[in-house]
């Protein structure tokens, strides 16, 4: 951990310092809404293209923060201190460049396309207790997590290890700048982070810049442009290659025993599991790596046998009891600790428990160890701490809420069970030893193979996506209707909550009264409020839409009988050719005397819907709909003497028409990256993925048939592979008779016979695998798009009618 004196922060960012200088800096925040610990903290006012951080000064002093980088000092603040810069990101990247120098031990600096964090991670397995290291937490490899990264470099350390990523020109010289590696690696260049480069060329240049201050230059040898790159732009740095070719100074040359390569005319074995391309390519990077550091090769090599796979994401299941699990348990270092308690701290349910094994990877050991991990478990308000391990169990006393502690797994199961977790949200984190997974088994609600996979991280991606097209001033609603589009409600709507959404918008008060009831907080319109349900709406908080003067009165009513004496919170809808619901011309005069005579509502949106954003024939309809809007709502607003919030487009629309984006937009279906066209479907990444296994593989004679029917016939030798799904989990029959495929193992197996109502059947000739194996139903390759177009449907009717005995899993970063 750092330690700085406030002026000398201000030295190495060149700042104007108002406070006091002799102040302590220990630990850096961005986010007003994960602080904690907040002594000794400095928080950085940084400005993005929609969020500007000093609209969150406020809420980090009352968290406890009293040093402050900002490019203005607010007036309404009480006693702090503050750093003045023109730029808070590049006083932040000045702050860690400085850091940087006082060390002189290897640095190692990974870019690329793809692997980054997979290489540094299976280092960090084959080093951790051969010699002293650090390495940046998590994916933190952008202009703001590097810096951060860099300044947890201290003293006592052999190798620092850390990812720098880049997605636009002339960023990476900015990062490389700060890390200054003396070995870099490129991993390789593909595709993906391409799309504001004007062609491969650039990209190439742009990342071999990591190797600037390098002395060494990792790289794949099949890659013939790259290499010449290097080459010609670093002729006197030693250059090690990678790959398959003859050329390569570390070359791979047979993987039928596990790896062998080949390197300075020698030939090495190492005990390496995994079979797959990328997999393989990572472990020759990572024994290019060892070459070049300062320890005995061969004793190393045999490690190859103990790397697992690098687990970026969190998985959230739902269990048993209304028990939601938070699976971390992938690694268990100190620096992933915080970022597991931030996740656990931020879902809504009010009941948290923390389940946490010994500490297994880290350059601390014993009291020391423990509390500082005790401080940070103790900073959060978590209700149960269960501990499990003997080393961790020893200093039990440090936690705070200790609920039980155990030697081992077993220990916990034998005596723990769902039911003492009722309605808790429980963060498995600890190390792979101890198995913690036996715990998540036997807490997961029961369920059958078949699961909808549900990548939060994409989605918040492809929200911020959207949110790049719009205006910083721009409020942003998110659409969760129908069980968040099939994907699940609640998780979806927590996930849009924690980044700053508006508005969640919900089709029945239900679902908005649903969300309430698990502490979701937002802002929720309801948008078809029935009759019966206004209770339930004002109960909970909800806003409804009002799209005629019946409702109105009738809500009035409701709100007159339930004594509501403030004015309640409305949303006027206004009809101009959706045809659906809502107000239409010649009902304003009315409605605006209905208003004016209503003391118990208060209209804070008005609003209309597209017909046909997304329909390129018909946009001239888009410009007439916009017409009308406008002198609807103008009539409105010159009646009741102020001026509701407007919002007209949905996903489409805020692609098609940026012009109408007014004062809000509402997102839905773009969220999960689907249906958007081809000029934006690139920058957009799939959400869901729907999942099952092969249940029994079986041979079919000529002349064999399959299903009801005997709508399918086998013509040969055909072996087919039975899967456990069937139209009451949402697959179409219409997918059957070879009109669908499946994916196994990447390659396309055609659905035969007709669809059962629970299972089945795919036509596997040709592709190795067997029972047990995974089968994507959709996801990436077949996608939901191409699904749907399968089906002669649309994208919402595929998601929203997955079963609700489909068990939803959820990942994040």
């Amino acid at each position: 951990m750092f330690s700085y004196k406030l002026s000398e922060v201000a030295d190495a960012m060149n700042a104007k310092l108002v406070g006091n200088p002799d102040q302590i800096i220990e630990s850096i925040w961005i986010d007003s809404r994960h602080i904690v610990l907040a002594k000794n903290g400095i928080f950085f006012a940084l400005k993005g293209a929609q969020i500007d951080g000093h609209t969150y000064v406020q809420s980090a002093y009352d968290k406890g923060i009293r040093n402050f980088v900002v490019s203005e000092i607010p007036k309404s603040l009480g006693e702090a201190n503050f750093l003045v810069v023109d730029n808070p990101k590049k006083a932040l990247q000045a702050w860690a460049k400085h850091h940087r120098q006082k060390f002189d031990y290897t640095v190692v600096g990974i870019t690329g396309s793809n692997g980054k964090t997979i290489v540094k991670e299976w280092l960090y397995q084959l080093l951790y207790d051969k010699i002293k290291l650090i390495r940046s937490p998590k994916s933190f490899n952008s202009q703001i997590g590097v810096p951060i990264s860099v300044l947890e470099m201290m003293d006592g350390i052999s190798l620092a290890i850390f990812e720098l990523g880049i997605s636009q020109p002339n960023e990476m010289m900015q990062i490389s700048d700060i890390v200054k590696p003396n070995l870099a690696i490129i991993t390789n260049i593909g595709e993906a982070h391409s799309e504001f480069f004007k062609d491969r060329e650039q990209h190439i240049q742009e990342k071999i810049q990591i190797a600037e201050h390098a002395e060494i230059i990792i790289y794949p040898s099949d890659d013939t442009a790259l290499k010449q790159a290097i080459k010609n732009k670093y002729p006197n740095k030693k250059h090690i290659s990678f790959g398959e070719s003859n050329e390569a100074d570390i070359q791979k040359i047979e993987t039928k025993e596990g790896l062998k390569v080949n390197f300075k005319n020698k030939t090495y074995q190492l005990p390496f599991e995994y079979k797959d391309e990328a997999s393989l390519n990572n472990a020759l990077i990572c024994f290019a790596v060892l070459t070049q550091l300062d320890i005995d090769l061969e004793h190393v090599l045999d490690d190859f046998k103990r790397i697992m796979p690098v687990e970026m994401r969190l998985e959230v299941l739902e269990g048993s009891h209304q028990i939601e699990i938070i699976n971390d348990a992938f690694n268990s270092d100190l620096s992933s600790i915080p970022i597991a308690l931030n996740v656990l701290n931020h879902h809504a349910k009010p009941k948290k428990t923390l389940i946490l094994t010994d500490i297994l990877q880290n350059r601390q050991k014993g009291a020391a160890l423990y509390q500082e991990v005790a401080d940070w478990v103790n900073a959060y308000p978590i209700q149960k701490v269960v501990l499990i391990g003997e080393e961790i169990t020893e200093f039990k006393a440090f936690f705070k809420n200790l609920y039980a502690s155990f030697k081992d797994t077993a220990s916990f199961l034998n005596e723990l069970k769902a039911s003492d977790f009722a309605g808790e949200t429980i963060l498995l984190k600890g190390a792979r030893k101890f198995e913690l997974e036996r715990i998540s088994k036997v807490f997961e609600k029961k369920s059958h193979d078949t699961i909808l996979e549900v990548n939060l991280q994409n989605l918040l991606e492809n929200l911020n996506y959207f949110r790049s097209k719009l205006k910083p001033s721009t409020k942003l609603m998110a659409m969760v209707k129908a069980f968040g589009y099939g994907a699940g409600g609640f998780d979806i709507s927590q996930a849009l909550a924690s980044q700053h959404i508006d508005y969640l918008g919900v089709a029945y008060a239900d679902e908005g009264a649903e969300l309430r009831q698990q502490g979701i907080s937002t802002p929720i319109i309801v948008m078809n409020p029935e009759q019966n349900s206004y209770t339930s709406i004002i109960e909970s908080s909800l806003e409804p839409e009002i799209y005629s003067l019946r409702v109105l009165r009738k809500f009035t009513e409701k709100l007159i009988d339930k004594n509501i004496a403030t004015a309640y919170p409305i949303h006027i809808k206004l009809n101009t050719g959706m045809n659906r619901l809502g107000f239409k011309l010649e009902d304003i005069s009315e409605l605006v005397q209905e208003l004016a005579d209503n003391p118990y509502v208060k209209v804070r949106t008005i609003f209309s819907h597209l017909a046909t954003s997304d329909v390129p024939s018909e946009h001239a309809f888009v410009h007439q709909q916009m017409q009308k809007y406008q002198e609807m709502y103008e009539r409105i607003v010159s009646n009741i003497g102020y001026r509701p919030t407007r919002h007209i487009l949905n996903s489409a629309g805020i692609l098609n028409f940026p012009d109408y984006q007014m004062d809000m937009v509402r997102v839905g279906i773009g969220m999960f990256g689907v249906s958007m066209g081809s000029a934006h479907q690139k920058h957009l990444k799939p959400v869901v993925t729907f999942k099952t296994v092969i249940s029994q593989i079986s041979t079919l004679q000529a002349g064999d048939t399959v299903s009801y029917g005997r709508n399918f016939k086998a013509n040969e030798i055909t072996k087919i592979a039975t899967l456990p799904v069937g139209y009451a989990d949402g697959l179409k029959r219409s997918l059957g008779n070879e009109n669908g495929h499946v994916s196994i193992h990447g390659q396309l197996a055609p659905i035969i016979g007709t669809v059962c109502m629970d299972m089945m059947m795919v036509d596997i000739s040709g592709i190795n695998c067997q029972e047990g194996d995974e089968v994507i139903i959709f996801g990436e390759k077949p996608s939901l798009e191409e699904v749907a177009e399968q089906c002669n449907t649309i994208t919402y009717e595929i998601l929203t009618s997955i079963s609700s005995r489909v068990k939803r899993i959820y990942l994040k970063e």
